[in-house]
């Protein structure tokens, strides 16, 4: 049986998960925008700064939707006195 985990480390996992998601969407972008530029924009930096910028919006938006899913669209969150029955099977 797993021991249940604190409030604490749950914040402190979705951080990590957010931090590590800024990294990489981010590196991403920043690589795609340093080939656009070379390929197509004649190195100029403004492809780099706006694909990177790409990518660090979309890790942030990630972030947020995992630190309050009242903003995931579609989804509605319940209080416990609304909460509809269990289905019978």
């Amino acid at each position: 049986m797993s021991k249940p985990s604190s409030s604490e480390d749950i914040v402190a996992q979705k951080y990590d998960r957010c931090l590590a998601d800024l990294l990489v969407k981010s590196g991403v972008g920043f690589s795609v925008g340093v080939v656009a530029s070379v390929i197509l924009f004649r190195r100029r930096a403004w492809p780099i700064a706006l694909t990177t910028g790409f990518g660090a919006g979309a890790a942030y938006a990630d972030c947020d939707r995992s630190f309050n899913p009242a903003r995931i669209a579609g989804v509605r969150v319940l209080n416990s006195t609304q909460a509809p029955p269990p289905e019978s099977k």
